[in-house]
C-alpha cells in the first residue's frame, strides 16, 4: 500500500512494497475476525437475570479446539510472510546482479557527498563527478553502490527505492538499485547522528540515457573533452563494468 503515498522508482520496490501488503491484510485479516468473536461471545454469554455463571476450564477436546484451530492456521500464515520475507531479502541484499555504473555515497555530519563515475563508468578516475547533496542517476541502469560514514553511524534512506542501508564508520558497504522512473526525490538519513541530524536531506534525480549522457558531457572537464587519448581510454574502461 506504500505505493499509495510513494512511487516505485527502484526494481525492487514493488516486492517491498507486496511484502508489507501481505502483512497488512494477513495481520487485518485475524484482527477483524477476532474482534468479531470477542464481540460474539460478549453478547451471547452476557449474563441474564436467574442463570449462573459458568466456570468454564478449557481442558475438553472441543472447548481447545477453539484456541488449537486459530493457532495453527495463524502458524500457517507466519510461515508464508517468513517465506515471502527472504525471498525479498534476496533480492534486495543478498542478489548482486552484474552493474552497468558505479556510485560512491559518503556520509557524514551533516551532509552527503555523491562521487560518480564519469563518462569512462569508473570510479576513481580524472574524469569523476563529485556532487554535495546532490546524486544524479540514470534511469534503467543498474547501480552498485558503495556506502562509507567519515565520522558517526548514519542511515542511507531513499523512500522511492524502498532502500535504507546503515553506513558504518570504519566500513564500506555495497549495495545494488535500479532507477526505473524519471524524477527528483528525497535522500533521507535515517540515524540519529546528532544535532544536525534534522538538517542532513539530499536528492536523487533520475534522468533518461539522453538527458544523463548530456549532463555527463557537461560536467566532463574541459581538458578531458579534448583528450583525443582519454577518449579511447575511456572506450576500453567502459567494458569493465558492464563484464563484471
Amino acid at each position: 500500500m506504500l505505493e499509495y503515498f510513494l512511487p516505485r522508482a527502484s526494481s525492487f520496490a514493488g516486492s517491498i512494497d507486496h511484502l508489507f501488503d501481505l502483512i497488512t491484510y494477513l495481520v487485518m485479516f485475524w484482527f477483524l475476525l477476532t474482534f468479531a468473536f470477542f464481540l460474539y461471545v460478549v453478547f451471547r454469554f452476557r449474563a441474564k437475570p436467574g442463570q449462573k455463571a459458568q466456570y468454564i476450564t478449557g481442558e475438553t477436546h472441543k472447548q481447545k479446539q477453539a484456541i488449537e484451530i486459530p493457532h495453527y492456521l495463524i502458524l500457517v500464515c507466519d510461515l508464508a510472510i517468513l517465506f515471502y520475507t527472504f525471498k525479498v531479502w534476496h533480492e534486495v541484499k543478498i542478489d548482486m546482479p552484474e552493474y552497468d555504473e558505479q556510485v560512491r555515497v559518503i556520509s557524514q555530519q551533516w551532509a552527503w557527498t555523491f562521487e560518480h563515475a564519469g563518462a569512462d563508468g569508473v570510479l576513481d578516475t580524472e574524469d569523476d563527478i563529485v556532487l554535495i547533496n546532490e546524486m544524479v542517476l540514470k534511469k534503467d541502469t543498474q547501480y552498485q553502490y558503495e556506502l562509507q560514514a567519515l565520522d558517526v553511524m548514519h542511515s542511507f534512506s531513499i523512500p522511492v527505492f524502498r532502500l535504507k542501508q546503515d553506513s558504518v564508520p570504519g566500513r564500506k558497504i555495497f549495495g545494488h538499485f535500479k532507477p526505473i522512473l524519471e524524477g527528483e526525490w528525497d535522500i533521507q538519513c535515517a540515524e540519529m547522528c546528532g544535532y544536525g541530524h534534522g538538517f542532513m536531506p539530499a536528492r536523487v534525480i533520475i534522468k533518461s540515457a539522453e538527458e544523463y549522457d548530456a549532463w555527463i558531457a557537461e560536467n566532463t572537464p574541459a581538458h578531458l573533452k579534448q583528450d583525443t587519448a582519454y577518449a579511447t581510454t575511456e572506450s576500453e574502461s567502459k567494458e569493465a563494468p558492464n563484464n563484471g
